[in-house]
């Protein structure tokens, strides 16, 4: 159980790093969220809870795959948020990243990459 809770401990420093540095700096903010630090503690927790190489290696791949559908988001996202307001952006944001998602997948389908 300790364990559980130093790995949820760790991960919410990540993500509460990030909204400090933010609010002292756009572009710091922007730089460290933009580091693939979760990811990075996911191989970690995965490696030292002895998961295969063949495991680790296969949460990366997919990673890069699903990261790339994500980006037209950061594009929308500052776009709308100064003419629709916070929660319509939001909203917006999971939509064009959920499309953006749907069609990524079923375009490299075509080359034998499956993400549904």
């Amino acid at each position: 159980m300790s364990w559980i809770i130093t790995k949820y401990l760790l991960t919410a420093g990540v993500v509460v790093l990030v909204s400090e540095a933010a609010k002292r700096s756009d572009k710091l903010g922007g730089l460290i969220a933009a580091l693939p630090l979760v990811t990075v503690l996911a191989l970690i927790w995965l490696y030292v809870e002895k998961q295969s190489p063949e495991k680790i290696a296969n949460h990366a791949w997919y990673t890069f795959w699903y990261v790339v559908p994500t980006l037209p988001m950061f594009l929308a996202f500052p776009w709308l948020l100064t003419r629709i307001g916070f929660w319509p952006t939001l909203a917006a944001s999971v939509v064009i990243t959920l499309v953006c998602f749907w069609l990524f997948a079923i375009f490299v389908k075509r080359f034998g990459i499956q993400l549904l």
